[in-house]
């Protein structure tokens, strides 16, 4: 367990900071690693708790202690092996008389992975989760799932492989209800499907909009319905389409964090796929990224094993492309593109962006923004 108690000391280092809001939620997650309904029933109620007029920060700290110090007794099996999920090998798909064609795609998804699957539109992303989803055939190639060893049809299967397009279908009647009838569906009954739902209202963040209907919902308390829907049955391996779409800064960084963590559960890790085009966030919680461009696939690690040498500077300024040029014409081997907002300058040396700015420093030129993306699929769009 010491995985586990490790996890709690995160949480109570979190408290001990001051950063309730991420604490409590981390605090959700080693509850949710348990699966023990006394567990369960224990937060329930320091959620009914923290959502009401009665909260204050000196009792939110003792009951999440005295939390903490219970699940330290906790047992149950934690899963380490990371095993594959999903094993593609040369998959591929032809459109439109060859117009168009997907692939080759290998990759490997193993539990408890994140993949960030990324391109312009019009380039395969959707494509490519639909045919993981078992929603679309291909054309070449060939897909192994190990989600479930005892699943005997392609129904068995899905229940554990779930894909979420990136336009929900609309619902109706209250969040709680729909999510209650949800776990009715996957099996759960009784007791266990109200404290199930709870906790999954908890987790994303919907306590306060329980009894609200879809057309009272933004887009991302929509998006988190539908993961907290899909949470319900425990899936092995996620594809997310979009995601992001249509959400504010803040809640697209919450859902990523919330997905990265709940892909590392002990009790019930899984792997995950999303596309996106919100890159630099994407990549902040990616094992893994998949380019696309034109349906051919590039893999980011690939890509700078090929050109380990380089560094990729993303930059904005106020002075003129002349200038610019004259601050750099001593960098040997450099490179500028101007991309129409931005200017890209590369030199064929690692972690050279301090010689870059020193450059300009040197010469006086006003930065108004400046990025490495040496190590981002930016740099691949251009």
């Amino acid at each position: 367990m010491k995985l586990f108690h490790e996890k709690l000391n995160i949480v109570s280092s979190h408290i001990h900071s001051g950063d309730y809001h991420l604490g409590f939620r981390k605090l959700v997650d080693c509850v949710l690693d348990t699966q023990d309904k006394a567990f369960y029933k224990l937060c329930i109620d320091f959620a009914d708790w923290n959502e009401s007029d009665l909260r204050n920060d000196a009792e939110f700290v003792e009951r999440a202690f005295d939390l903490i110090q219970k699940l330290e007794k906790a047992t149950f099996e934690i899963k380490l092996d990371k095993k594959p999920l999903l094993v593609a090998e040369n998959v591929s798909k032809v459109y439109g008389r060859r117009k168009f064609k997907l692939g080759d795609i290998s990759i490997s998804i193993h539990e408890g992975d994140v993949w960030g699957l990324v391109g312009e539109n019009g380039n395969g992303k959707t494509t490519l989760l639909r045919i993981l989803a078992k929603d679309l055939k291909f054309d070449q190639g060939n897909l192994q799932y190990q989600i479930d060893e005892n699943a005997s049809s392609d129904y068995d299967l899905r229940t554990k492989l779930t894909y979420i397009p990136q336009r929900t279908p609309k619902w109706y009647g209250s969040l709680k209800t729909n999510l209650k009838f949800a776990a009715t569906h996957y099996g759960i009954k009784g007791e266990e499907n109200e404290l199930i739902v709870l906790m999954m209202i908890i987790r994303f963040g919907l306590w306060k909009y329980r009894n609200h209907n879809w057309d009272e919902l933004s887009s991302g308390y929509k998006m988190r319905f539908e993961l907290a829907r899909t949470f319900l049955r425990s899936p092995k391996l996620l594809l997310l389409d979009e995601p992001l779409a249509n959400l504010d800064v803040l809640a697209q960084q919450l859902i990523l964090e919330d997905l990265k963590n709940l892909s590392q559960s002990l009790s019930n890790p899984l792997g995950i796929i999303l596309s996106s085009q919100q890159l630099f966030e994407v990549e902040k919680i990616s094992d893994k990224i998949l380019f696309l461009k034109n349906g051919a696939p590039t893999h980011l690690s690939n890509a700078n094993e090929e050109e380990e040498q380089l560094t990729v500077l993303e930059l904005d300024i106020l002075d003129s492309r002349d200038e610019l040029n004259a601050a750099l014409e001593r960098l040997v081997g450099h490179e500028i593109k101007f991309n129409g907002g931005t200017y890209l300058v590369s030199i064929p040396v690692k972690n050279g962006m301090n010689q870059i700015l020193q450059a300009l420093v040197n010469h006086n030129i006003q930065i108004r923004y400046v990025r490495d993306i040496s190590q981002s699929t930016r740099r691949l769009f251009f």
